[in-house]
């Protein structure tokens, strides 16, 4: 498995203690997620019926603001790995860097892949792939751009898994344009990564094929039922997305009393420039803290938002030390 944070079994093996004694700041999860609830019966016994599936299709499209063709699927990550069926194989640029699936899943299927660092070098190719705002950097286009840069590209993907939190960004309401594929990941902002449950947003035709590949019961019953409810939850959504600015502040604050200086992030994650992060991150798993570290970037480091005011409490202490 490629590296993407949130392995806390290695964190174990390295510093000991139990994944419950963790806090996983390696990762853009939200750590005070939505509120599961009561889950009916019925939706862990019987398959999801086509009804419950559109029910939470209508949410997504409520929530991420279009009237565009959706599917639900296990996660933004079940669509990448459909991506490349989508069309026959050819020319790939990737806006990067960025998440770390998209390149080895286009060229395990054929597909001949570049790496570009501007929006205009992605013109020309067969697919385009921007991730926006972006991970792990944060880097963020504007949907003015993007949509410039549509007519120049066979097809055009967007990955908005950490939009949630600045809707201005998305560029879901015009996702029924030809050529265009929004995804969105559901798991990050809400905090249940667990349920497995993302979107592809985009004309008919295309989510269409989509569907058609992930077949009848993409997702669960359980993922409809808090699916349908966390999307339709505008006060949750809003009150979080407030949350998530003023711990952004409050985080860089801390960071930089440690001398780190901001590169950039979104409000599910920052990234730190630091003189040593491994040494950063040492100090932090010693207190039981997991943040994340890049091989390609060795002055990166990145963490999420803690979540309870405990966690906050025993961030600040870990670095006092």
């Amino acid at each position: 498995m490629r590296e993407h944070g949130g392995n806390l079994d290695l964190a174990q093996q390295r510093f000991g203690g139990r994944a419950e004694d963790w806090i996983d700041l390696s990762t853009g999860i939200n750590r005070l997620p939505y509120p599961i609830g009561d889950i009916a019966a019925h939706h862990w016994r019987a398959l999801p019926s086509r009804s419950e599936i559109e029910a939470l299709h209508q949410a997504a499209r409520q929530a991420y603001g279009t009237k565009a063709a959706i599917v639900a699927m296990g996660g933004a990550q079940a669509v990448i790995q459909l991506l490349p069926q989508l069309t026959p194989p050819g020319k790939a640029s990737i806006l990067a860097p960025t998440y770390n699936e998209y390149a080895p899943v286009l060229s395990a299927a054929g597909w001949q892949v570049e790496e570009v660092r501007e929006l205009d070098a992605l013109a020309g190719a067969n697919l385009a792939i921007v991730v926006n705002p972006n991970n792990p950097d944060g880097r963020r286009c504007l949907p003015a751009d993007l949509l410039a840069l549509l007519p120049r590209v066979g097809r055009l993907v967007i990955d908005e898994s950490f939009a949630d939190p600045v809707p201005e960004l998305s560029l879901a309401a015009e996702a029924d344009r030809s050529g265009l594929t929004i995804l969105r990941s559901f798991g990050k902002f809400y905090g249940l990564a667990g349920l497995r449950l993302g979107f592809a947003i985009g004309h008919a035709d295309d989510v269409g094929k989509l569907a058609a590949m992930s077949g009848p019961w993409p997702v669960s019953g359980a993922a409809i039922s808090i699916g349908c409810r966390a999307l339709c939850d505008d006060v949750w959504a809003k009150a979080t997305s407030a949350r998530l600015v003023r711990d952004c502040a409050r985080l860089d604050k801390m960071a930089q009393g440690q001398g780190w200086r901001l590169v950039g992030g979104a409000p599910l994650f920052r990234l730190y420039e630091t003189p040593d992060p491994l040494a950063a991150q040492d100090k932090l798993a010693r207190g039981h803290i997991w943040s994340r570290v890049f091989a390609d970037h060795p002055t990166w480091l990145r963490l999420g938002l803690p979540g309870p005011e405990a966690e906050w409490t025993r961030l600040a202490d870990v670095l006092a030390r």
